[in-house]
């Protein structure tokens, strides 16, 4: 059997063809959906804290979340970011197009056990925080720049809880190794939940 090399339009037409494969799969458009489900969400202390939340990227995509988050001026997160205050509630950067109306952010509102994660309600207009208000009401109060995340200063209705009250309740995440309080952590908890 002969040795026959392949023509130079046969030869062009593969490296065409391996190149469009190999760079399409190198890169995820933002507009391609992504799934969630209750192991998307873990321990919120093992994420990245920043100036009292706590962020990752579920895509992989962490330093340019983090790059947002870390920064001063504000700036539009990337696909895949997961934003925590509390363990109990998060949000999520979904993929273009996902929902004008809030900017493309999913919210979740969990419950939180040692067994692990059940989402309760996800979506954008219908899920409530754990005082009954609709999260997206809340977060459109952000200042533009600030991609719908709140804080202090971002020009959204301040909590109803001291910065102490939050870390102890970050700290308490059942599905965290257990994580020492401080005394005034304690005295927290139990204004906020009593002596259970």
């Amino acid at each position: 059997m002969a040795n026959t090399l392949p023509t130079p339009f046969t030869l062009a037409f593969l490296l065409m063809l391996v190149f469009s494969m190999t760079s399409s799969a190198s890169k995820q458009p933002e507009s391609q959906a992504f799934e969630i489900n209750h192991k998307s969400f873990g321990c919120i202390l093992e994420m990245e804290p920043v100036r009292g939340l706590y962020v990752t990227n579920l895509l992989g995509n962490n330093e340019a979340s983090l790059s947002i988050a870390r920064a001063n001026q504000g700036g539009d997160y990337p696909v895949g970011t997961l934003i925590q205050l509390v363990p109990g509630e998060a949000m999520v950067k979904r993929e273009k197009g996902f929902s004008k109306a809030s900017r493309d952010w999913e919210f979740f509102n969990l419950e939180v056990t040692e067994n692990g994660t059940r989402i309760q309600q996800q979506g954008t207009h219908n899920v409530k925080n754990l005082f009954g208000q609709q999260c997206l009401g809340c977060h459109l109060k952000a200042e533009p720049k600030w991609d719908m995340i709140c804080e202090t200063d971002h020009g959204c209705d301040p909590l109803p809880f001291t910065r102490t009250m939050i870390t102890a309740i970050q700290k308490t995440d059942p599905r965290c190794p257990k994580t020492p309080l401080t005394q005034e952590e304690k005295e927290a908890l139990t204004y906020l939940f009593g002596n259970e």
